[in-house]
């Protein structure tokens, strides 16, 4: 197993912000220092987390000259995890997202990928597959298909807005075998696209999080009726989207804090599972592991007291992991730094905060202030509010 640049913690007090420490200021601070992430060499640790933006309007769910634009404007990153793609027309559940199962989706992203690395960055794709949280809207009237015939409760962002989702088909064994299949050849695909590696997103609600649900997968077979069962679709992902990449330039993104209604919670029996799936990770070509924490008290500010990300949270899958451990949400700069410091993550991903600050990684080296997003844009089709925020002065 690849390691990363830190060892497993054994604190989990978060010093740095308790007033036993100052948090770093200036080139010197834990968030530019390099890492070695294995196959991935990252010149500082602020990592572009991935955000829907709904910019790939046109037909065919291929990305744009906008993409590249707002990928480019953002290539200082230490590593750009681009948003959640998806792995063929039956993984769509949500309107205007790019696709990665088409040749002009991969000619597109080629578009993306070398104008980030003309300008010296680095950039993975996170593959995306929504499952029962999809709606008919989505796929010309058929039912979307998930672990077992349960309703997540959830609703899917369609071109007439959102809606409930439905009660989808239980997925056949030779639906399981072809979504791995799928995300097989995505990641082929990826790879043509010039992406310097994949993420498989098995973070939310969508369709890797509805297996290892409890609530949701109700199967007997391999792919259910225990935990290691409801793990075993994501660990053959893992293998499946590996090997084309001869190495380890897979990083998986897990949410074990999501909570959404009854389906998706937080409890014991959930993050006792979780604690079992991230040890088994180290016997699987994982290159990273990006780890979603629990929502901060003010997520939207998160710099203010109250809003500080809960540290201990984080540590609990860090000492079960033994490669790189990626931080996300509700960090600021200050929590950034102490959180690697500590010895916890190995680095920090910021979505808001790269929306509204392409220029990211120059404002913590200098201090300057954040600016803030439009949430009115985040998801309209245009350049207003995706391309044209602003660098500092």
């Amino acid at each position: 197993m690849t390691t990363g640049t830190t060892t497993n913690p054994t604190r989990t007090t978060n010093t740095a912000l308790t007033g036993d420490r100052n948090p770093t200021t200036g080139t010197d601070q834990p968030l530019l220092r390099r890492a070695d992430f294995g196959d991935f060499q990252l010149p500082n640790r602020v990592v572009m987390a991935p955000t829907t933006r709904a910019r790939a309007a046109g037909p065919g769910l291929v990305p744009t000259d906008l993409h590249a634009v707002y990928y480019g404007q953002r290539a200082g990153a230490g590593l750009i995890v681009a948003e959640g793609t998806w792995v063929s027309e039956r993984a769509i559940g949500f309107v205007h997202v790019p696709g990665i199962y088409r040749e002009a989706q991969i000619a597109g992203w080629r578009r993306v990928t070398d104008v980030v690395h003309a300008l010296g960055g680095r950039i993975v794709l996170q593959l995306w597959h929504t499952g029962a949280a999809s709606h008919p809207a989505h796929l010309g009237g058929a039912l979307p298909a998930g672990p077992s015939a349960v309703n997540p409760q959830e609703r899917s962002f369609t071109a007439t807005g959102f809606q409930d989702t439905v009660t989808p088909r239980a997925m056949s064994r030779t639906e399981i075998a072809t979504t791995i299949a799928d995300f097989r050849t995505a990641a082929h695909n990826a790879r043509r696209a010039g992406f310097d590696g994949v993420e498989i997103g098995a973070l939310g609600s969508f369709l890797i999080a509805q297996f290892l649900s409890p609530r949701l997968n109700r199967r007997t077979d391999v792919y259910g009726a225990d935990r290691a069962g409801r793990r075993r679709l994501l660990l053959e992902i893992i293998d499946a989207v590996a090997d084309p990449w001869e190495g380890r330039c897979v990083g998986v993104r897990l949410s074990p804090y999501w909570t959404s209604g009854d389906t998706f919670t937080a409890d014991r029996e959930t993050l006792a599972a979780y604690d079992e799936l991230v040890t088994e990770l180290n016997h699987h070509p994982v290159a990273y592991l990006h780890l979603r924490g629990p929502e901060t008290a003010r997520a939207d500010q998160a710099a203010t007291p109250g809003g500080t990300p809960d540290f201990a949270a984080f540590a609990r899958y860090r000492r079960r992991f033994d490669g790189p451990f990626l931080a996300n949400l509700g960090f600021d700069r200050d929590s950034g730094n102490a959180i690697i410091e500590e010895g916890i993550a190995d680095a920090v991903s910021y979505a808001r905060h790269f929306i509204a600050n392409p220029d990211l990684v120059l404002r913590f080296a200098l201090g300057r202030e954040l600016a803030a997003g439009d949430p009115s844009t985040y998801y309209t089709g245009d350049a207003r509010g995706y391309v044209d925020y602003p660098v500092s002065a």
